[in-house]
């Protein structure tokens, strides 16, 4: 069984002999990624929603050429500055020693404000944080806010904007298995390196470093390793699609042996704006896990929608679960898929239709926790319309 792992560079300085040695570091395991950092809020300009978060259409396929000339100015390296103490030994005769780590990770720049994009864990616990653009310069870069759940952060540097090429964000909820891929970002330190691939898989979870679920990832087969953390993974339009996080290293392996995940840029570009707007996220939380309808399920069990999401899990305790949502119980596969049927069907929210776990989560998270919607589903075969008080994220700051 493989171990997946953030995808940082980590190098450590030592007071004395442990300058300039370079170590890569992962996680344990999957779900252990680190513990906190300071939030330093930023008020300066501007606080509004910046214009590069918005959707960007779809266009012809772009070269990889064209794609690296055009996005790899806004990719930066990130350098994050910690420092840990030895402990003493010798019944405290021998004092403690500051060590001083560096995690080199990747990021992007959203607008002309300044804010970049990053992960969190490679931010984490960092007293000091510095940016390049060019792999000469290193500017200093302030920690606007971090969202562990989502594995998010969001820097901000003072740059003219004329220095700025923020990327365009995509849509992570219409990527397709073979869709073509690009990831640019600083392997093993190596600044802005392009490597290409497919998408391999889509709704794939991870686990963020506060050993919460991330939904609706994205699985590539683009190189991705070491120090690739926080780098966009871009469509063959050029828009950023997800941001690199984790690689499966298999057994033994620290590299890239063909796995990699980027946290869906859909979920980021809703973290990302409330950061922005008030140095932190919050997620509203429904409390179901769902899979799309096929017609062979419609027709093979006779369901009485034709479109929509099949309830698979249903958290207990979670708002879901108190408007008395059930999941299916018995379970089947279909065309090689395993389902759990004879659950609810869940298809429409505030009268817009959803089809795909992430227009469900989307329509979710554009609320706050507190927030009523208004669910449609049909539950044991009848047709019926549930008001819903959305519930917070367990797990989340």
């Amino acid at each position: 069984m493989g171990v997946s792992r953030p995808v940082r560079v980590l190098e450590f300085v030592g007071a004395a002999a442990l300058g300039g040695v370079l170590a890569l570091v992962g996680a344990a395991s999957i779900g252990r990624l680190g513990g906190g950092t300071t939030v330093q809020q930023v008020t300066q300009e501007p606080q509004s929603v910046p214009t590069s978060l918005t959707t960007s259409p779809r266009s012809n396929g772009l070269s990889p050429e064209k794609i690296f000339t055009k996005d790899g100015p806004g990719v930066v390296q990130i350098t994050a500055t910690s420092v840990s103490q030895t402990p003493s030994s010798g019944f405290n005769l021998i004092p403690s020693t500051p060590q001083t780590q560096q995690a080199i990770g990747s990021g992007f720049v959203i607008d002309k404000a300044g804010h970049i994009v990053t992960n969190y864990h490679v931010i984490e616990n960092a007293e000091k944080v510095q940016v390049s653009f060019s792999g000469q310069d290193e500017l200093a870069a302030k920690i606007v806010g971090e969202d562990r759940s989502t594995d998010v952060a969001v820097l901000k540097v003072n740059q003219h904007s004329r220095a700025l090429t923020p990327l365009p964000l995509g849509v992570s909820g219409s990527v397709v298995v073979g869709d073509p891929v690009y990831a640019i970002g600083n392997p093993f330190g190596l600044t802005r390196t392009l490597t290409t691939g497919v998408v391999s898989a889509v709704q794939r979870q991870i686990i963020a470093p506060n050993s919460v679920p991330i939904d609706n990832v994205i699985q590539t087969d683009a190189a991705i390793n070491h120090g690739n953390s926080g780098g966009p993974l871009i469509d063959r339009a050029g828009n950023v699609i997800g941001v690199t996080s984790q690689i499966e290293t298999g057994s033994s392996s620290q590299g890239n042996v063909g796995i990699g995940f980027a946290i869906p840029i859909d979920t980021v570009r809703n973290v990302a704006a409330q950061i922005i707007s008030s140095g932190r996220a919050r997620h509203a939380f429904l409390g179901v896990s769902s899979l799309p309808l096929t017609r062979q399920l419609v027709q093979l069990f006779r369901l009485p929608a034709k479109k929509g999401l099949l309830v698979q899990k249903v958290e207990n305790g979670s708002a879901a679960a108190k408007v008395g949502m059930k999941a299916g119980t018995t379970r089947v596969v279909v065309d090689g898929e395993s389902y759990q049927v004879g659950g609810d069907i869940i298809i429409a929210v505030d009268h817009q239709p959803v089809t795909t776990p992430s227009e469900l989560y989307a329509a979710v998270n554009s609320h706050q926790p507190g927030d009523k919607i208004k669910v449609e589903l049909f539950h044991q075969g009848k047709r019926k319309t549930v008001t819903v008080t959305l519930g917070e994220r367990p797990g989340t700051q």
